[in-house]
């Protein structure tokens, strides 16, 4: 009976220490910038925080929308519409509110309005990054370990290759890319110039907000392959040879036993490689702390940007908890529902 009471409390013997620097180092600062979204607390301040209750969220998450019919032009007859600025100083309802964007509804114009509209913009922006690097990311992860995983000679020198820049610091890897990406000196831009024979002018590639998100992601999918490059490589030497023996000997071409074959082996483990990446797309900051600064114009700025810049640099400790904790509920519930759609989709696949 005791042999047996002592292996039923093994497992939590050895998970203690786990838990423990999980509570103390993640459960409680969680519980703590809990707490500050209440207050109006700043970082830096002698007086203590006073309880505003829900003022924060309030400020975060408001969105009113202002419908406006047109007002017709004398001379071209061209709708017009008065500038909402005019019509929102002088409407109590929409005090404090900033145009965050514009629809169009027949001839009328419904513009979208936020308390914060940085920190949704800055959502928005979040979002598209996280959609445009995983899938690029992740393929490109998926055919560099095919190739290496082919037996082709000098994979190991190549495997490193591709791994070095995971172990190199962001900082580093963001300002070297930064000057690659820069309009008059850039290394991509001369190449450009000089493999058209002048035809290609010089992009403004972080200067542009057209181009400034497509960059960052490019940087961040060389950056982040050579990771998720050695978590499929150990998918891909876990399906047993024999199976593709026997394809061979069906004669199944080369696509047919990657479909059959290796797709269905590596479900699991490409499962787990799209939430992991998923996950860190999400937490974009540092390259775009260092690269752009959250410009040109907005285009770029991260919900962990506007974090760090309200509750560090402007010090407003509350309110940057307040985006925190709002935004690790959103990743939360994404990361969720991402989980059980891929799991339905293999499902399918199987």
């Amino acid at each position: 009976m005791n042999a047996r009471r002592s292996r039923r409390f093994q497992p939590l013997l050895f998970g203690a220490p786990a838990m423990v620097g999980l509570a103390l180092f993640v459960v409680l600062p969680f519980l703590m910038a809990l707490v500050l979204t209440f207050t109006d607390q700043q970082l830096i301040s002698p007086e203590p925080g006073v309880f505003v209750g829900l003022r924060n969220y309030e400020r975060l998450l408001s969105i009113r929308a202002l419908v406006q019919a047109p007002e017709r032009n004398d001379v071209a007859g061209t709708p017009s519409f008065a500038r909402v600025r005019s019509l929102t100083r002088h409407e109590p309802a929409y005090l404090g509110y900033r145009p965050l964007g514009e629809l169009r509804f027949g001839e009328h114009r419904v513009t979208l309005l936020a308390k914060d509209p940085a920190f949704l913009t800055a959502l928005g922006n979040t979002f598209l990054f996280a959609l445009m690097v995983v899938p690029l990311q992740c393929t490109m992860a998926l055919g560099l370990a095919l190739l290496v995983n082919a037996g082709v000679k000098g994979q190991t020198i190549f495997r490193a290759i591709y791994f070095s820049p995971v172990v190199m610091s962001m900082v580093i890897v963001s300002v070297v890319w930064a000057f690659l990406f820069d309009k008059d000196l850039g290394l991509l831009n001369q190449a450009l110039g000089t493999l058209s024979f002048g035809l290609v002018k010089p992009v403004d590639w972080l200067g542009n907000p057209a181009t400034a998100m497509p960059a960052i992601v490019i940087m961040s999918a060389w950056q982040g392959a050579g990771f998720q490059m050695l978590i499929l490589l150990a998918g891909l030497q876990g399906i047993s040879q024999e199976l593709y023996d026997a394809a061979r000997i069906d004669g199944a071409s080369m696509w047919q036993r990657f479909w059959y074959i290796t797709l269905p082996g590596m479900r699991q483990t490409i499962i787990f490689v799209l939430i992991v990446t998923t996950i860190a797309a999400l937490g974009l900051f540092t390259q775009v702390d260092v690269m752009t600064g959250g410009g040109p114009r907005g285009s770029t700025a991260t919900v962990m940007f506007e974090a760090v810049r309200h509750g560090v640099r402007e010090e407003n400790i509350a309110y940057g908890a307040t985006i925190s904790v709002v935004y690790f509920l959103l990743i939360t519930a994404f990361i969720l529902l991402h989980q059980i759609l891929l799991r339905r989709s293999a499902k399918v696949i199987s």
